[in-house]
């Protein structure tokens, strides 16, 4: 060790001024930010000059940030320098995991979303990390291990503040000309665009983070300023794009209960999905295909960095997520809205949500009140979920929650609308061998190879509820809706997927295939069937108010009816990409939807592609503007009464001392009906005996 100290001093390396130590570290955070652009992030790149900004976007801000220590002399300089290494490496650091599993990169509001997201966020990037990471902080470990041993020593001179300037007015200058390459490039990158791989690929990891932090603050700077004069150019979208009610489903459902099952991270190719000859979920395969269920075969999640919360957004208010963050977390607090829960209370029906974890995730015990949920029964609710070993990744297994929930669904007056949460079926994907009875899929990924035997569990867990509907009698007079919230394995997992798809190579058509979820609606005397109409979670409102009997001609909502005759069939995605009947747009490259051929728009196509384009961009800019100015404060929805947080409580007493005095009003329940029943569940926790889903429930196609 001696003589290699002695032959790197003979280099000269310990008498290298604080100018070459501040070039080492710029030189360092480049290498590591760039290999992480080429590894690890999926930031389509095309083309020489997107190529150079790549390469040219780590330098600026490294410059800028790592020539703040030049400011100052002797060993204070050199840890400036090696904290602003660290720092800037601890944010590469984290985006990296978060890419991995999220497929984009950390916001401000996703941050800041504290202990409604982040508790369980941690445990799923703690499944993510891989060994390699922390390469990136292996160059300051190197770089102190020298300054202790005196290999790099200090240079106590310094250099002239006039020299630290410069260096600043370089950094400043890079980052303008970085910007306006990539604005040449791409023009109206930071004012048009709804994807943050463009702002990264273009501008810099670093530049994303002081974008999204100037974006949260001037968010909330528009809700201030906001009028209703804002919400003109709203309703004038929202009425040219509106559908009309078909004949043949308007008001089908009209006054049954409404039970919303949520199937958590499920995608849609496991519908009829094999492994081994075995189907992996029997269950909703048969549901799927039953007669009186409508089923949508082209049906896409339209999530952003929400994810859960997006699709909830979607799903019972009609509005995207916004861009950055969760807008249950951001706007779900203090935001009007006009929600599914709150029309539907305000017309008789009894309004519930049933989630097995904590109240405060992705805010829902705030959000929930402001759409006018009268109940909420999160994880205190259920006895048996305070037990450790009846809890896994998110929450209390779904079996052991819902055999828990049923009995507090028997007691909802009729009718109600209830919506049910399951969370076992999430990343890392993982059970524990009691409750395994299919093998892992065998791709090598250790995210994906788990993912069936999650999913053969919910269906598990979804046979005995309809088992329970069944045995109340329930099934007779509910309408089952299910929903997937969001992909489970993400398009980071290319070799995986084509593996699960039969397939040598996925291709990025096949990628935007792999957003779909399932959508299904069940109800006794529908006229069921798999429809090919395309859309997405923010049709769902719309799709079921419809089959319910309620008219939405004056509500502020950007999805439309599935069940029209004269629906879009759009669907857009919160990065400005969108699949339609027609054409797809994926990472900047147009398809044909029907046979996934990529082309070249003839002058024909261009114009349908741009009128697509305009109503996508339209779409989301409309909607962001009611979410982040607040709009429905200002709109008067005829016969609606704005909701009343304050009326609401969703502590464990309270819920059921109001549930107890509204059954005694209402007299409607299971349990006052006297047909409640025991829940039959065969979790081996609670010792109970397998089910199946009785043959006169379903009635195969």
């Amino acid at each position: 060790m001696q003589a290699v100290l002695t032959a790197l001093k003979k280099k000269h390396l310990g008498w290298q001024p604080v100018a070459g130590f501040f070039i080492l570290n710029v030189s360092l955070v480049w290498l590591k930010t760039y290999w992480a652009y080429k590894t690890e992030f999926s930031l389509g790149v095309k083309g020489s000059m997107q190529e150079f900004l790549l390469f040219l976007n780590p330098w600026p801000t490294a410059i800028l940030l790592i020539g703040l220590g030049l400011y100052f002399r002797g060993k204070l300089s050199y840890g400036v320098m090696l904290l602003l290494n660290l720092l800037q490496s601890t944010w590469l650091f984290a985006n990296v995991l978060y890419y991995r599993e999220f497929s984009d990169f950390l916001s401000l509001a996703i941050m800041n979303s504290g202990e409604s997201a982040g508790n369980n966020l941690s445990k799923a990037l703690g499944g993510l990390i891989k060994g390699t990471d922390f390469l990136v902080f292996l160059d300051i470990i190197v770089l102190v291990m020298l300054l202790f041993m005196q290999v790099i020593k200090i240079d106590y001179r310094g250099v002239k503040k006039r020299v630290a300037f410069l260096v600043s007015l370089l950094g400043i200058g890079l980052i303008f000309m970085g910007y306006g390459l990539a604005e040449k490039d791409r023009s109206g990158l930071l004012t048009r665009t709804f994807d943050n791989n463009y702002i990264v690929k273009y501008l810099g990891l670093n530049e994303y983070a002081g974008y999204n932090i100037y974006k949260t603050y001037q968010t909330q700077r528009i809700k201030k300023l906001a009028t209703k004069a804002d919400l003109v150019p709203v309703e004038k979208f929202v009425q040219a794009n509106r559908t009309s009610p078909n004949p043949a489903y308007f008001g089908k459902a009209k006054g049954k209960n409404v039970v919303i099952f949520h199937l958590e991270s499920f995608q849609q190719y496991l519908i009829d999905y094999k492994v081994n000859g075995e189907e992996i979920t029997p269950n909703l395969n048969k549901y799927y295909h039953d007669r009186q269920t409508i089923a949508f075969e082209n049906f896409y999640n339209q999530v952003g960095q929400g994810k859960t919360a997006d699709a909830e957004m979607m799903l019972e208010n009609g509005l995207y997520g916004i861009a950055a963050g969760s807008a249950m977390v951001n706007y779900g607090t203090t935001n009007t809205y006009q929600a599914v829960p709150a029309q539907l209370s305000q017309q008789g029906y009894t309004t519930a949500a049933f989630h097995g974890d904590v109240a405060t995730f992705w805010n829902r015990d705030n959000a929930y009140k402001s759409w006018g949920y009268e109940f909420f029964m999160s994880k205190p609710f259920y006895p048996a979920a305070q037990l450790e070993s009846n809890n896994i990744g998110y929450g209390v297994k779904d079996k052991i929650f819902l055999s828990q929930a049923m009995p507090y669904l028997h007691d909802l007056p009729q009718p109600f609308y209830a919506k049910v949460m399951t969370v076992t079926h999430h990343y890392p994907y993982e059970l524990d061998d009691q409750n395994i009875s299919v093998p892992k899929t065998k791709t090598g990924d250790k995210t994906v190879d788990g993912y069936v035997q999650t999913a053969r569990y919910l269906d598990q867990a979804f046979g005995e509820f309809l088992v329970n509907l069944e045995a109340t009698g329930l099934a007779k007079d509910t309408m089952v809706v299910l929903y997937g919230d969001h992909y489970g394995i993400s398009e980071n997992h290319p070799a995986a997927i084509a593996q699960l798809l039969g397939k040598s190579a996925v291709t990025p058509y096949d990628l935007a295939n792999w957003q779909k979820v399932p959508f299904m609606i069940h109800a006794d005397g529908l006229t069921g069937g798999i429809k090919s109409t395309y859309g997405g979670e923010i049709d769902v409102m719309a799709t079921i108010l419809s089959l319910l009997g309620i008219r939405t001609d004056h509500n502020i909502q950007f999805g439309q009816d599935l069940l029209s005759l004269n629906s879009k069939q759009i669907v857009p995605f919160r990065n400005g990409n969108w699949v339609a009947h027609d054409f797809t747009r994926y990472g900047g490259n147009y398809y044909r939807t029907a046979t996934g051929e990529k082309i070249r728009p003839n002058l024909t196509e261009k114009q349908i592609i741009k009128a697509h384009q305009k109503y996508v961009n339209e779409s989301l800019t409309n909607s962001d503007a009611v979410q982040t100015g607040d709009l429905l404060r200002f709109h008067n929805l005829s016969g609606f009464k704005k909701v009343r947080r304050g009326d609401y409580s969703y502590k464990k007493d309270d819920v059921l001392a109001r549930l107890k005095a509204l059954n005694k009003k209402k007299r409607s329940s299971i349990n006052d009906q006297g047909r409640a029943v025991t829940y039959q569940t065969n979790a081996p926790e609670l010792g109970g005996k397998p089910q199946t889903i009785p043959e006169r429930l379903l009635q195969p196609g």
